[in-house]
């Protein structure tokens, strides 16, 4: 339990009301119908503010006013729900053992051995042994007893004796569900056991008893093994750290452990927590967080995240978060919440349920009821060349009801949705990409085109200066130093290349510039000894009235000559801008508004991975990849040659950015938009899906895109793909398979072909552990393995 500061609200008396948060582990609440009677349990509580249940973890978190209830009365009303919470949270516990809290998941449980399963056990020895009484030992099954003159034979005592092992679990359920006004299985099943046994169906009973128990057991297991890898994603991280303390080192708690403490890290290690490298070198596995398939090498300066494995050397970091506020502990957060967040598919699905449940099991009165009172005679139905005799004896249509009553149950068609959603999100936050809902799991599957942006997504994002071309009589010393002047104040990528290679130069003397603007998209200005200069893009220099047409007419495509790289007039020579635009460099030209110095090219590196995940999203069907960058016409046309981009637009500035979206979407449909989750933010949110890359250690990139890339590989792109369209498949076949094979059986159930054992073997345990175990697939899914290295 953990006070919630921003959760405090004016009570009625107009004080201040004092919100707690209780995070509860609720094993047995696995299902959607599960977590809806928890919930209607809550809402009878007077105190209780909000609930967060989440039966896909287990976990309840239950926000509440403390000055009319305490933790107490929420696990009250969690248990007079039927559910055991086994687990409270230290309500002394200090503020980072909440934030890791939240990550809580149900602890695997014993399935195949759990009082249940005893129960269950010994139900279907009653049965097997009642069986065989009944049908092979008919001569040893005498009469034992009677009740209200009704004889109780061997066999009938056996099946009771399963009702009372394996279906007063089931009936105790269908209590708690009764008393909680929900129409689930429970109550379903509960009834139909009660029913059969109170008018001598014994056979019947104990079979739905067993085969019930059978069912909840085999759905427990593949609901455990699905939150298996969630777990494995909690596991990444140590418990225990080595820190340096007083000259010593100690081992202790990873959560005790301080920003600005030093860590030790051996070969083979664990890294505890986010830090930085202060001492040592090695090849660092950092697959858990960013999904890379390589070691990284580390060295000091470097940083180095949270369940990142050291490979070899020695490594003292230190500590930049703590164990709640690290990257892999917000990674599970988000990964959590996402899971509590229902798609469109899930509401739909159980708006569906709300009406199919109800009408199922009037129709399942009416088969029971109305036959025997309308079918005075045997009456035969050809049917397709069969033969059907339908008599109007109680106990047939009785048994048919009973049936019809065990296909109520919409269990499968309610799991479908949100089983694959965890699939699919764990599997993905498990290979470096984080989905931040189930929303956008099925959004990106959907996509028509797809929008990357070149600097840092497609490009490595590491500038380096290539060319520097003055004009006039400015030198390349002056060139740099007027440029780099300027740039000292921007913190663009630009800048740092520029900085870099006035640094290598041996440049010193950097003035430094007043009245510094940054005029976004085009370039910068500032004042250096009383006169403006500025630094951009041809285009901002064209706008400042220089005729640079000559040096950007593209003439035959070759390269211009050494001697003709200036002109005499102080302009640059013919296609000498043309030229370096061709090979793919951007070009930063430097001067004041009526002279100019030169001009700068930079170039980018192409990520070797590019080519193939623009390949590889075309095969796998995206209709249109496009390219949308702020660079030049020239340095936009070499790159998006060399990656096979569908469609390039250049010379965007950011709000154009997001006019390129908005066409896209007129005319493809959905888009995905890819970028650094910054610069590209306003593109970013218009796309149907946002798509961050090299988010890890990145805040605002983790809290802006709706998907995050936590590595530079933009190889993770066809795989993020590929995963999300396979889960929406997997969702519908999951979906249209259930409801086909329940409306089979309930077709089945009037004309005597569909008994109450095939109802709850095929229609409710077949289906449900079907369903689990297609969405289980999503995980064999794994990115290709075309990296940057």
């Amino acid at each position: 339990m953990t006070e919630n500061p921003d959760a405090a609200g004016e009570t009625s008396g107009g004080g201040q009301r004092r919100e707690l948060t209780a995070r509860l582990v609720v094993p047995e609440m696995d299902c959607p119908s599960c977590a809806q009677k928890v919930d209607k349990s809550l809402q009878r509580v007077d105190g209780v503010v909000d609930a967060t249940l989440q039966p896909t973890t287990g976990t309840a978190n239950v926000t509440y006013d403390s000055d009319r209830i305490s933790e107490a009365d929420v696990v009250d009303a969690i248990e007079g729900a039927g559910y055991e919470v086994v687990r409270e949270s230290d309500s002394d516990h200090d503020e980072s053992e909440d934030a890791a809290g939240g990550a809580d998941i149900a602890p695997p449980s014993e399935v195949w051995t759990s009082p249940r399963a005893k129960k269950t056990w010994l139900g279907a020895a009653f049965v097997t042994l009642g069986l065989l009484f009944e049908f092979l030992l008919t001569g040893q099954n005498v009469t034992v007893a009677s009740v209200l003159e009704y004889p109780l034979h061997i066999a009938d005592v056996l099946f009771l004796g399963a009702v009372a092992a394996s279906g007063i679990p089931v009936v105790r359920s269908g209590y708690y569900s009764a008393k909680n006004r929900s129409l689930d299985i429970d109550l379903l099943m509960g009834t139909a056991i009660i029913a059969a046994t109170g008018i001598g169906y014994f056979v019947e009973a104990a079979t739905l008893a067993v085969l019930f128990s059978i069912a909840e057991l085999l759905e427990d297991y593949a609901m455990d093994r699905a939150r298996d890898s969630l777990r494995e994603l909690m596991e990444l991280s140590p418990d225990e750290a080595t820190v340096v303390r007083d000259g010593e080192e100690v081992t202790v708690p990873a959560d005790e452990v301080e920003v600005g403490e030093t860590v030790v890290v051996r070969p083979g290690d664990k890294i505890p927590l986010d830090g930085t490298v202060v001492e040592g070198e090695s090849a660092v596995d950092q697959s858990p967080i960013t999904g890379e398939s390589v070691p990284v090498d580390k060295t000091a300066g470097d940083e180095v995240y949270a369940g990142a494995i050291n490979e070899e050397g020695y490594l003292e970091v230190e500590v930049t978060s703590t164990a709640g506020d690290s990257t892999l502990s917000r990674i599970i957060e988000m990964v959590q919440g996402a899971q509590a967040k229902k798609t469109d598919t899930e509401q739909f699905v159980d708006r569906f349920s709300g009406y199919y449940t109800p009408v199922v099991v009037v129709l399942a009165i009416l088969t029971a009821a109305i036959p025997p009172l309308v079918i005075a005679d045997p009456v035969s139905v050809d049917v397709a060349g069969y033969g059907f005799t339908f008599a109007g004896d109680w106990q047939t249509w009785f048994i048919r009801g009973l049936t019809l009553l065990v296909i109520a149950c919409p269990c499968a068609f309610v799991i479908s949705t949100p089983v694959s959603v965890v699939s699919g999100i764990t599997s993905a936050a498990k290979n470096g990409v984080l989905i931040k809902g189930g929303n956008y799991l099925e959004a990106m599957g959907e996509v028509d085109a797809v929008a990357l942006d070149k600097t840092g997504t497609l490009t490595k994002g590491e500038l380096a200066v290539t060319d520097v071309v003055p004009v006039g009589d400015t030198t390349e010393d002056d060139l740099l130093r007027r440029a780099a002047g300027l740039e000292r104040r921007s913190e663009h990528p630009i800048a740092a290349a520029i900085l870099a290679r006035a640094d290598e130069a041996g440049v010193g003397n950097l003035p430094d510039p007043t009245g510094f603007e940054s005029l976004t998209g085009k370039g910068i200005r500032g004042e250096i000894d009383g006169e403006t200069y500025y630094a951009g893009k041809p285009a901002l220099f064209e706008e400042l009235g220089f005729d640079l047409a000559r040096a950007r007419r593209e003439t035959d495509g070759g390269v211009v000559a050494e001697e003709a790289a200036e002109s005499d007039d102080g302009a640059f020579a013919e296609d000498a801008l043309a030229a370096l635009e061709r090979e793919g460099k951007t070009v930063v030209i430097v001067g004041t508004e009526s002279e100019l110095l030169g001009a700068i090219a930079i170039a980018d590196e192409v990520r070797p991975a590019s080519k193939r995940a623009v390949q590889r999203l075309q095969e796998l069907g995206v209709e249109r990849v496009v390219m949308l960058t702020g660079d030049n016409e020239g340095t936009a046309r070499a790159i998006a040659e060399q990656v096979s981009v569908d469609e390039y637009r250049a010379e965007l500035l950011p709000e154009e950015k997001v006019d390129a979206v908005e066409e896209l979407q007129a005319e493809y449909g959905e888009v995905a938009m890819v970028g650094d989750g910054i610069n590209d933010a306003p593109a970013l949110a218009t796309a149907e899906v946002g798509i961050a890359m090299g988010a890890a250690g990145t805040d605002t990139a983790l809290e802006t895109a709706d998907i995050a890339l936590m590595g530079d590989d933009v190889g993770k792109l066809p795989y993020l793909y590929e995963l999300s369209h396979t889960a929406n498949g997997v969702i519908r076949q999951n979906i249209w398979t259930s409801l086909g094979v329940k409306a089979l059986l309930a077709v089945g159930v009037p004309i005597g072909l569909v008994s109450v054992a095939v109802a709850v073997v095929v229609g409710d345990m077949g289906m449900s552990l079907g369903v689990t175990g297609n969405a289980m697939r999503l995980s064999r899914i794994e990115p290709d393995r075309f990296s940057d290295t």
